[in-house]
């Protein structure tokens, strides 16, 4: 049974979110578990400094009253965040999965997913939250985080599902690209749906010899491949490539030492990912 842990907040990509994750869980046969984290932001106003002009009593006056703030804040957080998780259940309901888990924790979001993540084979989350700035197309503020701290796949989904009819595989010969080509040939996720297998840079033997053999590994799985070697800056060719061939998802690396797994660290990153509107997997 795979384990699917879906990150939910109170975004608009809350239906987009879990529109992939059913897709996942009925493809896959998947169990999810819904996570929503209360940030100290959501439960604390009690300022860290009370100094100033005030007498002491009108201190205690104040303190007392931030206090019952505090303390309402935190029920109203609470009550909303299994309002979040209600939401999406009745919603992944509606759509094909009928049980879910949920769990709502306190705390910072990546420590709380570090504390769940053991026993998952995927996380996905919303390529906004709730405070990302819409008109300025700010992504989640804790994408990256997430990213570098999660030991298991990220599938980072878009503003809207659509369903996945070929997906790119940004292949640079590294060790998480190969660990991304090992995981799709051994799994279920993409049977049956074409994959690219796409390297940037110049066309030379040992990039066309790596290539080819992870395309065999897929191909020996079943898939239907279809391979490019491509010359120019990565994010602009994937961009591109993704726009010329129609492709609904893209699989990569986050991490290495080449700028092709570099890709989700840094402004690069940010541009991919607004420019490329679809959901991505990504591995470490």
């Amino acid at each position: 049974m795979t384990k699917l842990i879906l990150l939910v907040d109170g975004s608009v990509y809350g239906e987009s979110v879990c529109d992939h994750a059913a897709w996942v869980a009925t493809t896959m046969g998947a169990e999810i578990e819904l996570l929503h984290v209360l940030g100290r932001r959501d439960t604390q106003s009690l300022p860290t400094n009370l100094s100033g002009s005030l007498g002491l009593g009108a201190k205690h006056d104040l303190l007392d009253k931030l206090a019952a703030h505090d303390e309402e804040r935190a029920k109203l957080a609470k009550e909303r965040g299994h309002a979040i998780l209600d939401a999406a259940a009745a919603y992944l309901a509606d759509h094909g999965v009928p049980e879910v888990s949920r769990r709502l924790r306190h705390g910072d979001l990546v420590e709380a997913l570090q504390q769940v993540e053991g026993d998952a084979d995927l996380i996905l989350v919303g390529k906004r939250g709730e405070a990302a700035d819409f008109a300025k197309e700010h992504l989640g503020s804790n994408l990256e985080r997430i990213v570098r701290a999660a030991h298991k796949p990220v599938m980072v989904a878009s503003r809207k599902f659509v369903p996945v009819e070929r997906a790119l595989i940004a292949f640079d010969g590294g060790a998480s690209a190969r660990k991304a080509v090992s995981h799709i040939a051994g799994g279920q996720l993409f049977k049956g749906i074409p994959l690219h297998l796409l390297t940037v840079g110049k066309d030379d033997p040992g990039r066309t010899d790596a290539l080819e053999a992870a395309a065999d590994e897929l191909r020996t799985a079943g898939h239907n491949v279809t391979t490019a070697i491509r010359t120019g800056e990565p994010e602009n060719v994937i961009v591109d490539y993704v726009e010329d061939e129609a492709i609904s998802l893209l699989v990569m690396g986050a991490y290495g030492h080449s700028r092709l797994r570099n890709l989700v660290i840094g402004s690069t990153t940010t541009d991919m990912i607004r420019n490329c509107h679809i959901p991505l997997m990504l591995f470490r």
